[in-house]
């Protein structure tokens, strides 16, 4: 690649979306809204489901989670009913830019990008993401960087604990990840002139989900509280300060782009999936009725009466107890699309605790993806547009919870995200379309000059080459 070719910077902020980047923060970021203001900007619709895993790889192989194999973070292993692995790198069934771009020879560096661990080697570095276990030390590709690193961060965390009540070390534990993520990012930029630069900042999600009641009046559950207020809109001005710096170090012809993998909304509760799946009669129990915030897996299931149960999170993963699939599977394989059908049905006409519907909305893997690959679960639900988590616990005598039943949680995901892509030629900002998540790494590729292969479900964003 001779000197003068196109270079490429993202900058990824986990949990960004319209609302928190472009109205609550603004006043916070003004180093952001210079290159916003000499970007297209606009929303990005995330893809199914807005989860940090997959969004991330779907972004950057341009391919859609079945093709991937890749659905949350959290995978049901065939013919078991309850063990699960949590996706790496290794997971991925088909390359990323960074993968593409080393193969042409071009310099890469690549900071968490998830599922990233273990780090995949590239041509270049690749730093691991925040599912890097506690401890590790492979978390660097070259491994001799990994002294380096921390030395340049002052050390180096790759998440925090943030289901919890102590507030206060969680700010103190975000500001510091943030800071030390952005260091590294300003040391390894001048270590080389390289083609493509990535970064991914979990922090924003984080704060998200510990401190959204404390800034948005709007919050059901929303309390008058300055300090963690304070806390929110500090973390925007660390944050946006640590990448002011970063950019005055890149050239203006570098073209830089903002992205987001899912927005972030108020979580207006849980519903209780399972509850609701014994309601129903698709689920049976023996004995009496577990304690409140029982996991499904600790409760005694009649199997042979079963016909189907679910997962929670951000959307209700729903399985069906397959005769043939499954150790002691119920339903006759002839029979599952009745029996889909019948659910979706149910599941469809639930209504919220004020008795209006709730809005349910169900998901078919196989009709949304192009491939289904991996392992997938045979229904995706969504409630109020992901505005209610799905609880996978039991125990409960309602089927709504008001709070998270895996941790205090104040925010969930939201379909619309953010991008924008600095336009040296013009200078100056527009507010582009809606465009697609899936698009940003063909998009990447082709500012790059890089072929974009037929096979990528992903097109190039047009009007930026």
């Amino acid at each position: 690649m001779p000197a003068s070719g196109p270079r490429v910077v993202v900058i990824g902020l986990d949990s960004a979306s319209p609302w928190t980047l472009n109205e609550r923060f603004r006043p916070f970021t003004p180093r952001l809204n210079e290159l916003l203001a000499r970007s297209v900007r606009g929303t990005l619709r995330t893809i199914d489901p807005p989860i940090t895993v997959p969004a991330w790889a779907v972004m950057f192989s341009g391919m859609d989670p079945g093709s991937l194999g890749i659905y949350g973070f959290r995978h049901r292993r065939p013919g078991t009913y309850f063990d699960q692995y949590v996706p790496s790198s290794r997971t991925l069934l088909q390359p990323m830019v960074w993968d593409r771009l080393s193969r042409l020879g071009r310099r890469v560096a690549v900071m968490g990008m998830p599922p990233g661990y273990p780090p995949p080697t590239v041509n270049g570095v690749y730093i691991s993401d925040f599912l890097t276990p506690d401890g590790a030390r492979d978390f660097v590709s070259p491994p001799s960087l990994a002294e380096e690193i921390r030395t340049a961060g002052g050390g180096y965390t790759f998440d925090v604990t943030f289901r919890a009540d102590d507030r206060d070390r969680i700010a103190r534990e975000l500001l510091e990840m943030t800071r030390q993520h952005l260091a590294v990012a300003r040391h390894l930029w001048k270590k080389e002139r390289w083609d493509f630069f990535a970064l991914h900042e979990i922090g924003p999600d984080r704060l998200h989900h510990t401190f959204w009641k404390y800034f948005d009046p709007r919050h059901p559950r929303y309390e008058e509280n300055p300090k963690f207020r304070e806390v929110a809109e500090q973390y925007y001005r660390r944050l946006d300060a640590g990448i002011g710096a970063w950019l005055d170090e890149i050239p203006d012809d570098v073209r830089v782009l903002v992205v987001s993998d899912h927005g972030s909304q108020a979580m207006q509760g849980c519903f209780c999936i399972n509850e609701w799946l014994i309601q129903q009669g698709h689920l049976t129990l023996k004995g009496p009725r577990p304690k409140p915030g029982t996991p499904l897996e600790e409760a005694s299931i009649d199997w042979g009466k079963t016909r189907a149960w679910g997962a929670g999170g951000y959307y209700a993963r729903i399985f069906y107890n397959v005769k043939g699939r499954e150790p002691e599977g119920r339903l006759a394989a002839r029979d599952v699309p009745e029996f889909e059908a019948q659910l979706t049905r149910e599941l469809q006409g639930i209504r919220g605790p004020d008795g209006r519907p709730l809005g349910v909305d169900v998901r078919v893997p196989k009709m949304i993806y192009r491939q289904v690959r991996g392992d997938s679960p045979d229904l995706m639900v969504y409630f109020a547009n992901a505005a209610w988590r799905s609880a996978g616990t039991l125990g409960y005598d309602t089927l709504y919870l008001a709070e998270n039943d895996t941790g205090p949680d104040d925010s969930v995901h939201s379909f619309d995200g953010v991008y924008a892509i600095s336009d040296p030629a013009q200078g100056r900002g527009t507010v582009g379309p809606t465009e697609r998540l899936i698009d940003i790494g063909p998009t990447v590729l082709d500012l790059l000059g890089a072929p974009v292969p037929p096979e990528i479900q992903g097109r190039p964003i047009a009007g930026f080459r």
